[in-house]
């Protein structure tokens, strides 16, 4: 059966607080898309709260905009979003022993009725999967960067 959450984990040599500022900050997503999809052109605030919207120019085939909300917020822990689908994009952080961060990025596809679950993670898990992969590396060095 085609999973119903796709994610995958890395420990990041920085602290939460600067994985954390990346991922709050909407005008950064671009630097660490590791789909190819985000285009740029932020609307939105400068640091993402819960319940904060924000919109983005982006291209999978077609150029399209996308608008989210930050549906899960709990400062340097949590920072979750989705826009019409019911879908959440989520990141965990937890601090490791030695200072650095344990990182879990996923897509949430628990919330749609199970026929509809089942297809898109048919249609899209693997691929997502590997933007995810591809994320994490980004995130690792865009904070291991701002962290030095």
């Amino acid at each position: 059966m085609p999973p119903t959450i796709v994610s995958a984990s890395t420990t990041i040599d920085a602290p939460p607080a600067a994985v954390f500022a990346i991922l709050a900050d909407p005008r950064q997503h671009q630097r660490i898309d590791g789909s190819g999809t985000v285009q740029g052109s932020v609307s939105g605030p400068e640091r993402l709260t819960l319940g904060s919207e924000f919109g983005m120019d982006m291209k999978m085939g077609a150029s399209y905009k996308i608008k989210n909300r930050v549906v899960e917020f709990d400062e340097d822990r949590l920072i979750a979003w989705r826009h019409k689908g019911m879908h959440r994009w989520r990141y965990e952080l937890a601090p490791t022993p030695d200072g650095g961060t344990e990182v879990t990025e996923s897509w949430d596809l628990s919330r749609y009725p199970l026929p509809l679950r089942l297809g898109l993670s048919a249609a899209f898990a693997a691929k997502t999967k590997a933007a995810i992969d591809g994320t994490l590396v980004k995130l690792k060095q865009a904070a291991e960067a701002d962290a030095a």
